[in-house]
């Protein structure tokens, strides 16, 4: 079904070795060459990062459905319409217990954002015939990913010319605080966090609310870890009320790229380009982040390119569309 391969070559991670989870050191990572690659000749290519959305993984952007295109197969259709060039397209698996580790270093999860540069990249350019420098790679991902991508390019500036988020997690005051309620629900229903997190590690979320606060404490082990508190070693923002706790709200808000952006002007400002999008009925209004975000990168000259298009947040992988051909535009070639 695709003119291009998929490998998933098996990487053995010195950063997770030891991660407070338990989580696989093993870890697969999915690299798609495209047509033209021929392993008889010298020719290198760009690569682009793809970082799954929350309760996903590498594999998801794989799966076959009979009326909707996969991450490839809209890839693959832009290369055939000559509307983009050739590129290695690059998923990691970086999941964790609790669904996702936003991509990010902590304690609490394991140290993800480390794992993406500091191993897997260099893996992938030891395998494959890339163009191994900061000019020639992109990141991309949609909701967490686009979470994950954006804060790839803020905390990590030597490793990617070019950032792509589709409703990526920002502006938390919007996004986040109206999960409170059912998470908390949710939480008392199991008999609080430490039960809810031994369930979820078991079954995953089954109820009504409990995909909120799965998310909510994957988010907390990311966003505000708590080493010397009891497992799950998290920092919630709200108590069983549902109200704010200030002082763990403050430290997940410090963690939102809009925060990042106000607080450091300088990042993303020499990014080849920072591609945003969202959907303008957003349901977790996520669409207000991306709007923030462009108007920052906007007063500071940086390269961005901001589309709001009809619809929500779930169903807009052919999004995708619109960014690899805009992101892998910027990149280098050998």
């Amino acid at each position: 079904m695709l003119a291009g391969r998929i490998d998933f070559p098996l990487h053995r991670s010195a950063c997770l070795r030891g991660n407070v989870l338990g989580d696989p050191v093993e870890r697969e990572v999915l690299v798609y060459t495209p047509p033209g690659y021929d392993e008889t000749q010298p020719r290198r290519y760009p690569v682009v990062v793809v970082l799954p959305a929350f309760g996903s993984n590498h594999r998801a952007l794989v799966t076959f459905r009979l009326w909707e295109r996969n991450l490839f197969q809209l890839y693959e259709q832009l290369l055939a319409r000559g509307e983009t060039r050739e590129a290695i397209l690059v998923v990691p698996d970086a999941t964790n217990r609790w669904g996702g580790s936003q991509f990010l270093d902590s304690p609490a999860s394991g140290p993800y954002q480390t794992l993406i540069v500091d191993e897997v990249l260099p893996f992938v350019d030891s395998l494959y015939r890339t163009i191994p420098r900061r000019e020639a790679r992109a990141v991309v991902g949609r909701s967490s990913g686009g979470f994950g991508a954006l804060r790839l390019g803020i905390d990590r500036p030597e490793a990617f010319a070019a950032i792509g988020s589709h409703a990526g997690d920002a502006l938390f005051s919007v996004s986040l605080r109206p999960d409170f309620t059912r998470a908390a629900m949710a939480l008392a229903r199991r008999g609080g966090l430490d039960a809810f997190a031994r369930h979820m590690a078991e079954r995953g979320p089954e109820l009504p609310g409990e995909h909120e606060a799965l998310a909510l404490l994957a988010y907390a082990a990311a966003y505000a870890p708590r080493m010397d508190a009891p497992f799950p070693h998290v920092g919630l923002p709200f108590d069983a009320f549902a109200e704010v706790v200030p002082p763990e709200w403050q430290r997940w808000r410090a963690q939102d790229p809009v925060a990042l952006l106000e607080r450091f002007p300088a990042a993303l400002a020499h990014a080849a380009l920072v591609y945003l999008d969202a959907g303008d009925r957003d349901e977790h209004g996520l669409h207000f982040g991306a709007r923030r975000l462009a108007a920052l990168l906007g007063a500071r000259s940086a390269n961005v390119v901001h589309e709001e298009f009809p619809g929500g947040h779930r169903g807009t992988t052919d999004r995708f569309l619109v960014s690899l051909r805009r992101l892998i535009g910027v990149l280098a070639v050998d």
